[in-house]
């Protein structure tokens, strides 16, 4: 009986988030993949720790999984400083920022994950922090308000977004590092399968090794997903060691193809070749037509789908391309409209 896994979700059982954690690189050695940005990274952090300075505030941006806030825990390691971590949605009130600012020491940093969706009052607040290193906070209301201005110690502000484009461009100005990380290639996502299968104490042969990386969409996020799931199914049906043959058997029962596309992609792809005769169609249609959100749908599966040439936008809206016929085995009708005479 096949089984559909979300290798997308963040729910892993508590097992699963524990060995994720151990699964992290602490230092810029062992960080696979994005070699520039890592590069120019090393120089400026080095540069920092030898002035004894503050690091420049950080910008992470791109995709969900590839390692922002892994690179987050990397920098504040390097630097030998305190990582504070929070999130934009949870910073509503300008207090809630303000007793995280204080609390910094000197040259910490300060981690915010979604910056994008941090509230239009706690960003204003955020933009004197982060140039002079100072708030200023109200207090009481009516004739008895003041302002009170708190000073701070010099800080690191790393923020993370999967969404830059939403970032205002006041605050897209104040970060003096900006670092798009992109899709890592088969061979770097090979050797991720192979140092966490060592730290998880598992033994795989290479040529499932690759096939683990080939079927992970490009993130090391999935590729440990992917990888705890089949070592799941080593132990269970086959020895504990993880060759293709299992690897293959785990990957078709977790619904998972060759080029890492799960059910709802497949379905996708269905849904706009023999419903709508391969688009164009509206993804407010196709959303309805799959059971899906119409936001869910453009930023979590259309991504990939376009990069991996399945699906492309027109003006008119989506339509399945070529490959998306090939790879479902579908043959395109190119028939004329019907006449209404």
């Amino acid at each position: 009986m096949s089984e559909f896994i979300d290798i997308r979700n963040n729910d892993y059982a508590d097992t699963d988030k524990e060995s994720d954690k151990r699964l992290r690189p602490l230092n810029f050695n062992d960080f696979s993949g994005q070699k520039k940005v890592v590069d120019n990274l090393i120089v400026f952090v080095k540069a920092a720790v030898m002035r004894g300075e503050s690091l420049d505030h950080v910008l992470l941006h791109g995709p969900p999984g590839l390692g922002k806030t892994t690179l987050s825990n990397i920098i504040a390691n390097e630097l030998g400083v305190n990582l504070k971590v929070t999130s934009g949605p949870v910073l509503d009130k300008p207090g809630d920022l303000a007793g995280l600012l204080t609390n910094l020491d000197k040259n910490d940093v300060l981690f915010i994950d979604e910056i994008h969706r941090l509230s239009p009052i706690v960003e204003e607040y955020l933009y004197s922090a982060m140039e002079d290193y100072r708030i200023d906070i109200m207090i009481d209301k009516g004739p008895s308000a003041r302002s009170i201005q708190l000073e701070l110690n010099p800080f690191t502000l790393i923020g993370a977004t999967t969404r830059s484009g939403l970032l205002t461009s006041p605050l897209r100005a104040r970060f003096g590092i900006n670092c798009h990380l992109e899709y890592y290639d088969n061979i770097i996502l090979t050797s991720i399968v192979k140092r966490s299968a060592s730290i998880l104490n598992v033994s795989i042969d290479e040529n499932a090794a690759v096939e683990i990386a080939g079927r992970s969409r490009g993130t090391p996020r999935i590729v440990n997903a992917l990888l705890r799931r089949v070592r799941d199914f080593a132990m269970v049906k086959g020895e504990g060691r993880i060759d293709l043959p299992i690897t293959q058997y785990a990957l078709e029962a977790l619904n998972i193809d060759k080029h890492g596309l799960d059910e709802m992609d497949n379905k996708i792809l269905n849904t706009i070749i023999d419903k709508f005769k391969g688009g164009p169609v509206g993804i407010s249609t196709i959303a309805t037509a799959v059971g899906e959100d119409s936001g869910t749908i453009e930023e979590v599966y259309e991504p990939f789908l376009i990069k991996e040439g399945f699906l492309k936008r027109t003006p008119r809206g989506r339509e399945a391309t070529e490959l998306a016929y090939l790879h479902l085995g579908k043959n395109r009708i190119d028939g004329l409209m019907p006449s209404l005479f």
